[in-house]
Formats: C-alpha cells, sequence, structure tokens
C-alpha cells in the first residue's frame, strides 16, 4: 500500500470513528434531551434494558465468535463483576466518609447510600464504555482495511448500535453530576477512545486481536454491573399493576431497541 492509500485509509477510519464514537453520543444526547423530563423513570428501565441487550446480546456473543478459551472469557467477566463492585464499595467508603464528617455521626447511611450509587455507576458506565469505544474503533479499522463500502456500513452499524445504550449512559452520568452538561462531554470524551481504537487498529490490529475479545467481555461486566446494581434497584417500588407494565415495556423495548439496530451490522 503506497502512501496515498495509507492517508485515504487513516482519514476514512478517522471520519467513521468520529461518526461513530461521538456522533452517537451527541444523537443520545438529542434524544435523551427531549424526554428526560417528563419521562426519567420510564428512562431508566429504557436504560437497563439498552444495557442489558447491549452485554448479552451484543458484546459478549462477539466475543465467544472468537477463537478466545470460554472459560477464560467467562473468568473475565466475572472478574470485571467483582472489580466493578470493589469500585462501587470505594466509592460508598470516600463519599460516605465525607459525608459523615460533614454531617455528624446521626446522618441516615442509607441516604448516603442511595447518593453515591450513581457516582459510582457513572464510573463503571465511563469505564466500560470506553473499552467499548476502543474495541469498535478496532473493528471499524478492520472494516475500512478490508474494504472501504464495507467500513462504511460498519460505521453505520456502529453508530446506531451506539445511540440507545449511550442513552442508558447518559441517564446514569446525569445523575452522578450536579452539572447536567458533563454527563455528555463525559461521555464524548469516553466515546471519542474510538477514534484512538481506530488510529491504533490500523497499526496494531495484525497480531493483536486475540485481546479484543476479553476486552468486550471486561465492558460486558460494566454494563451488567451497573444494570442490576445501579438501575433495576431504583426500580424496584411497590407500583400498580399498570405502572409495573409500563416499566416492563419500557424495559423490553431498551432490549428490542438493541436487537434491531445490531441487525444492521
Amino acid at each position: 500500500m503506497n502512501s496515498s492509500d495509507s492517508s485515504a485509509l487513516a482519514l476514512s477510519v478517522l471520519i467513521g470513528t468520529v461518526f461513530s464514537g461521538v456522533g452517537s453520543v451527541w444523537m443520545a444526547w438529542f434524544f435523551v434531551q427531549a424526554v428526560l423530563a417528563k419521562y426519567t423513570q420510564h428512562l431508566l428501565s429504557l436504560a437497563a434494558g439498552a444495557l442489558l441487550a447491549t452485554a448479552f446480546l451484543h458484546l459478549l456473543p462477539e466475543a465467544f465468535e472468537s477463537t478466545a478459551n470460554p472459560r477464560n472469557l467467562f473468568a473475565t467477566l466475572l472478574a470485571g463483576i467483582l472489580f466493578f463492585f470493589l469500585l462501587d464499595k470505594a466509592e460508598l467508603w470516600h463519599h460516605g466518609h465525607e459525608h459523615h464528617h460533614e454531617h455528624g455521626h446521626d446522618h441516615d447511611h442509607s441516604h448516603t447510600h442511595s447518593n453515591t450509587d450513581p457516582i459510582s455507576g457513572g464510573w463503571a458506565v465511563l469505564f466500560g464504555d470506553s473499552l467499548h469505544c476502543f474495541g469498535d474503533g478496532v473493528l471499524v479499522a478492520a472494516a475500512f482495511t478490508a474494504n472501504f463500502h464495507v467500513g462504511l456500513v460498519a460505521s453505520l452499524a456502529v453508530w446506531t448500535h451506539e445511540v440507545p445504550h449511550h442513552m442508558g449512559d447518559l441517564v446514569v452520568l446525569r445523575s452522578s453530576s450536579t452539572n447536567p452538561k458533563s454527563a455528555v462531554i463525559k461521555l464524548s470524551l469516553a466515546g471519542a477512545v474510538t477514534v484512538i481504537g481506530g488510529l491504533v487498529g490500523l497499526f496494531l490490529l495484525v497480531g493483536h486481536e486475540s485481546a479484543l475479545p476479553y476486552l468486550l467481555a471486561l465492558a460486558s461486566s460494566s454494563y451488567i454491573y451497573v444494570s442490576l446494581a445501579d438501575l433495576i434497584p431504583q426500580l424496584q417500588k411497590r407500583l400498580t399493576a399498570k405502572e409495573t407494565l409500563a416499566q416492563l415495556i419500557w424495559l423490553a423495548t431498551g432490549m428490542l431497541m438493541v436487537v434491531l439496530t445490531s441487525q444492521l451490522g
């Protein structure tokens, strides 16, 4: 490949990864802004469904389609869940310790726990999303390397898949910050890791494909933990049958969005 072809390939990967990584965050932000104020609880259900479906129907199948040892992938998934549990504990201890000194010994610890849950979930989302975006970047680079048109389709597929689960990410991040705009900034930076993955993939893809399944498994562990430990507990309230049905519908909608957009790839 001559220098002209190399430059064109690098430019294609750059544009494709910016579109799929950062562009999907901005589109998700647009959708969240349009509905968040009125349907916060519904979006929590939507987020949980989208994140769980992303992990179980997209990331993990992609990881297990590789030649990696399934036992090692499951071990990575388990270690990741344990890591985010410990991260959660560390965040709870840190913020609970500060809260204890600021307000004395009589303050209810359960109140501290409810306030700090979204903070730890936010860190897990950013970490997992960065890993996932890096992997997406490598995959987009590989597609462009194979064929320009395949690269375009791959970029579009990543973009459409990322929008629904970035909506879930934004719900978690907005609840962990007093400045709502910081959520889209943080997630845009995580989305920009797609560009890094794409550029790294151009130079290091050959001979390093074996690491990608483990990154996907680790990213899956973050989404599973955030969904089960942070989002779903907020939905466990005494509700009417109609309200419970609405939760299930929005949960299923989040899963369906991921299933439908994944088919485009």
